[in-house]
């Protein structure tokens, strides 16, 4: 076997998998919708072994990840939509496109000699280049373009971001609070009326209004999410390792108990 693969052999062992007669059973099953839940899947385990600066399984993750690239492209070569070259070329076609103060010549290989401006410049050349490009693909708007596909709080804080850049937004965050209490207390009185599907609409309304205050923290509010999830799993599981040694179960004891010992595995995490 060899010692070190290249980008060419994962295509070819892709092309074998995909084989129509000696191929695998399960890959030669799928298509472009059935592999979106594991793409999906993967891009979140990459980020999980960032925010744990885990970079051992990181280098595997990124794999995982990169697989789904190559199936794609895979399955758009049988299907002659886009190859792999195809994809990488359109990429660096954008890239240097979206970045003039590296690329002045608009050649990836050119004359270019970097412009010295400012981040903020760099920024909103970026936004207008994007802009330009949304405008040709027909996505027409400050909203347009931002993909429905993507996690709601991530699109939550997508769509804010635009409607910001053409002054559509809180000053200050004190602005933003208010509004979360003002929300608060919507879904309060909805809830009160019995009316579940408005209470489910002042909940959204809460929700979106907490996500911009993750945006005026600068604050991604998918990873805050991620690492208030690890922090419950975490203190639930040292719950349950109590109990466990008094051979119990958390049904087996009242509420009371279980706040008594979430407040003991709190107070330890945070000693």
């Amino acid at each position: 076997m060899k010692q070190h693969f290249s980008v060419e052999d994962l295509q070819y062992l892709m092309s074998r998998l995909r084989d129509p007669d000696s191929g695998c059973p399960w890959d030669l099953k799928q298509t472009f919708a059935t592999i979106v839940p594991s793409t999906i899947e993967e891009a979140y385990e990459v980020a999980e072994a960032i925010e744990r600066e885990d970079f051992v399984h990181l280098r595997e993750e990124l794999g995982d990840l990169l697989f789904q690239v190559i199936f794609y492209a895979q399955l758009g070569r049988e299907q002659q939509h886009f190859d792999f070259s195809g994809i990488v070329d359109t990429l660096v076609r954008k890239l240097v496109r979206r970045h003039p103060h590296v690329f002045p010549s608009g050649e990836l290989y050119g004359d270019n000699h970097s412009v010295d401006i400012d981040e903020e410049q760099i920024k909103a050349n970026w936004e207008a280049t994007k802009a330009a490009e949304r405008e040709s693909k027909g996505e027409s708007g400050t909203l347009g373009g931002v993909a429905a596909g993507l996690p709601a709080l991530t699109r939550a804080a997508k769509l804010q971001k635009r409607a910001a850049q053409v002054g559509f937004d809180w000053p200050a965050i004190d602005g933003v609070l208010e509004k979360v209490e003002e929300e608060l207390r919507e879904l309060r009185e909805a809830i009160a009326s019995g009316d579940s599907a408005h209470a489910r609409e002042e909940l959204g309304d809460l929700l979106f209004s907490c996500v911009n205050v993750a945006r005026h923290l600068k604050v991604d509010p998918e990873a805050a999410l991620r690492q208030c999830n690890r922090k419950f799993e975490q203190r639930f599981g040292a719950v349950e390792a109590a109990l466990g040694e008094r051979n119990l179960q958390p049904s087996d004891v009242t509420l009371e108990e279980l706040d008594r010992l979430w407040e003991a595995a709190k107070s330890s995490a945070d000693s």
